[in-house]
């Protein structure tokens, strides 16, 4: 399913500003994953540009596989990843999306454990590869870089905290709608076809019900209220997001 959504003054979307149109305009929060990519400075991703070799995933490609020994890190410089891994019945949940200025794989290098999760290219993606072993012998070389990667390791653990006091706290249907807020501020893409001032990010209906803790009824529910309160227009493969202010406003 494509999502897609006006957006807003100040946010930042696949790396480019954004303009909200003035009557929805509205002081935002910020994402994770704007903090992770403020996170590495020029010098630090210059160090890992030359630690590693430049590589590119066609859409589809699988990055890293959920159960897999960790061979490497990437350094995202184009496109999105998700994230997702699958639990023994079968159910896959949607852990992240991913862009350009992140950096994934790292955890398994570090604690030495297997994947936990498989990382798939939901566009054509490029970045930097850089084995394990010189990844580690970097960061022991790079106290600045290592703080760097701390820290982003630190947000991502808040934010997955906040998502699980959120699942208690919150409805299915409030569930489903922050998840769709969070990516669209996160990686949502200018929809040429809808107007300069609308986003768009490509997630299925599976994978946003396993990002929002709920079930795929649950999230066809969920749509049906946003749709009846006027704040999303539904259509094939499409959601239209009319309003992020009145949606912002729903869901905090």
């Amino acid at each position: 399913m494509c999502f897609r959504v006006v957006a807003g003054e100040g946010v930042a979307v696949s790396g480019e500003a954004v303009s909200i149109p003035q009557e929805q305009r509205r002081p935002l929060r910020k994402t994770p994953a704007a903090a992770v990519r403020t996170t590495f400075s020029e010098k630090h991703i210059e160090a890992l540009r030359k630690s590693g070799f430049r590589k590119t995933w066609p859409k589809g490609t699988i990055l890293i596989r959920e159960g897999e020994r960790a061979e490497s890190v990437i350094f995202l410089e184009k496109g999105l990843v998700k994230t997702t891994a699958q639990a023994p019945n079968g159910y896959t949940s949607l852990l992240a999306i991913r862009g350009a200025g992140e950096l994934i794989g790292e955890v398994s290098c570090l604690d030495g454990r297997r994947r936990s999760a498989t990382v798939t290219a939901i566009q054509d993606v490029a970045g930097i590869a850089i084995t394990a072993e010189r990844f580690l012998t970097l960061l022991n070389s790079d106290s600045e870089l290592s703080f760097a990667v701390m820290r982003t390791i630190s947000t991502r653990l808040r934010h997955s905290d906040g998502q699980r006091v959120a699942s208690g706290a919150h409805t299915a249907g409030i569930r489903v709608a922050r998840v769709l807020l969070d990516l669209v501020l996160q990686y949502g893409e200018p929809a040429s076809d809808w107007g300069a001032d609308v986003l768009q990010v490509n997630v299925t209906q599976a994978e946003l019900a396993g990002a929002a803790g709920t079930s795929r009824e649950s999230v066809v529910r969920a749509l049906r209220e946003l749709t009846r309160r006027e704040l999303v227009a539904t259509g094939r493969k499409r959601i239209v997001v009319l309003n992020v202010r009145k949606l912002h406003a729903y869901v905090t």
